[in-house]
């Protein structure tokens, strides 16, 4: 298959991008990609490093005249969310993206694109490939297992990085510095699972074609949760008809807003009518609701070829259901220093049934460390009430905002310089490695920027061709930048 992106090419960045999307690199897969970093050094006779965790630090040495300014760390992640339409056959652990381009826009064919973050990778090769540009000695780290909990970040040893000025690439809006970035964790619940065997007519409910979306960059957009609404669906089904929930599972990632639920009941023969009509009555009420936030809802009945099967028995239903009706999910609170700023949110992102258990996991984001450890105290109590156990694993903290800032100050006035006019200085909800990094580095003065992007996390995510090329030129006049800064 011939390259996609050649023809809108633009000083080797998207090249990159495309050998990059060409290597499968969801998060726990990163071995292919992480080798394919080191190669991609080693043919160039650059120094570089990869570690048991298979983060990648590559170094160039500075443009001959500056080799006495500061070390600047040109940062980003190797792994991708995984997503995908229903009806798109694709694995994600052995197929490279298809890649579409539809003017000012490149996205995959029914998948994620993982521009978060493989731009920011692309960009770093196109910078260590160029000889002929001016900048500091740069060190170019590239983690991994972001998209799960940061745990790359986590386990890099960063004794050996001299870098002062550390420039993050994984935001998603152009125009905007972010300068400070929530902290979180993820928190998994576990409820203990009871059968009884039962005779029927077994039916699967699908919910499907929500909008979804980042955990931390859109959970104030009033999207719904794909297994919150299966939550209410079973809860108002149960006030028609009696039924037994055999299974119950939704969404893929912890920090991803599910798209998608899908249940299977047992009901008596005689309710087969009773059931269909609720369903459409349900639905109806749904898709009136949610027609404005989610437009493409889609709620279908489908009869199963089982007249028997193991289901929940009544305590375990009341507490699935306990879960599901009463867990906290969602924007819990508003910074009250900057409008608009969500501060505290967590995120019911995967449900799924595992033999005698149903787990719940969620992303848990805060701006302030208290609090992110109430809401994960909150599932904690929740789960052993309910006779379960919880976890709480990939802590990160929050990044926070620096008064004095050189590197900022720098950056606002080559993007004046760029743009004729002001960046916007930021904080954002979502987590960065720029909080593990500042707690591991001292005095390490940090900024966090990125081309346009949209809906990533899900199949609808797309990169803007031209705001990536400027975005890059940007990086490149900053590091040039860089080299009059002491």
């Amino acid at each position: 298959m011939g390259s996609v992106l050649n023809s809108i090419d633009y000083k080797g960045i998207f090249k990159f991008f495309e050998e990059i999307c060409g290597i499968p690199h969801g998060s726990k897969n990163n071995k292919e990609i992480s080798d394919y970093l080191i190669s991609f050094a080693k043919s160039r006779g650059l120094e570089c490093h990869q570690d048991e965790y298979l983060n990648v630090v590559i170094v160039k040495e500075a443009t001959k005249g500056y080799e006495d300014k500061p070390t600047v760390i040109i940062q980003g992640h190797m792994d991708m969310v995984c997503e995908k339409r229903p009806e798109i056959e694709h694995d994600f652990i052995k197929d490279g993206l298809e890649l579409v381009i539809d003017g000012d826009f490149i996205h995959a064919n029914g998948t994620t694109l993982g521009g978060d973050d493989g731009i920011a990778v692309a960009y770093a090769l196109a910078i260590l490939d160029d000889d002929s540009l001016i900048h500091p000695r740069l060190e170019v780290v590239v983690t991994t297992d972001e998209e799960i909990g940061m745990d790359g970040a986590a386990g890099l040893d960063t004794s050996s990085l001299q870098g002062k000025y550390f420039l993050n690439i994984d935001s998603e809006e152009e125009g905007i510095l972010l300068s400070s970035s929530a902290g979180g964790l993820t928190g998994t619940c576990t409820i203990p699972l009871e059968f009884e065997e039962k005779e029927g007519s077994t039916y699967q409910i699908n919910i499907s074609g929500l909008q979804g979306g980042h955990s931390g960059a859109e959970i104030h957009k009033n999207r719904t949760n794909a297994s919150l609404l299966m939550g209410r669906l079973l809860f108002d089904l149960g006030k028609k008809l009696d039924f037994s929930l055999v299974e119950v599972n939704g969404g893929l990632k912890d920090n991803t807003i599910p798209r998608e639920s899908t249940a299977k009941v047992l009901i008596k023969d005689k309710d087969k009518e009773l059931l269909k009509e609720t369903m459409d009555s349900l639905t109806g009420d749904y898709t009136n609701e949610l027609k404005t936030s989610e437009p493409g809802l889609k709620v279908e009945l489908e009869l199963l070829d089982e007249k028997k099967a193991k289901v929940l028995n009544e305590k375990t239903y009341k507490n699935v259901m306990t879960m599901l009706l009463y867990t906290p999910n969602g924007v819990q609170a508003f910074s009250s220093d900057i409008e608009g700023l969500v501060e505290s949110s967590l995120n019911l992102g995967i449900l799924s049934m595992e033999d005698d258990k149903i787990i719940f996991s969620y992303s848990v984001r805060s701006s302030l460390s208290s609090y992110k450890r109430f809401l994960s105290d909150k599932l904690e109590n929740l789960a052993k009430l309910l006779g379960g156990t919880y976890i709480a694993r990939g802590d990160y903290a929050a990044w926070e905002y620096k008064k004095d800032s050189k590197l900022r100050d720098t950056l606002v006035k080559v993007y004046k310089e760029d743009y004729g006019e002001e960046p916007k200085i930021e904080a954002i909800h979502a987590g960065l490695e720029c909080g593990l990094f500042a707690g591991k580095m001292k005095d390490l003065d940090l900024i966090s920027f990125g081309p346009d992007m949209y809906d990533i996390h899900t199949p609808d995510e797309k990169l803007s061709i031209s705001s990536a090329k400027r975005v890059f030129d940007f990086l490149v006049h900053s590091l040039e930048a860089l080299c009059e800064v002491e």
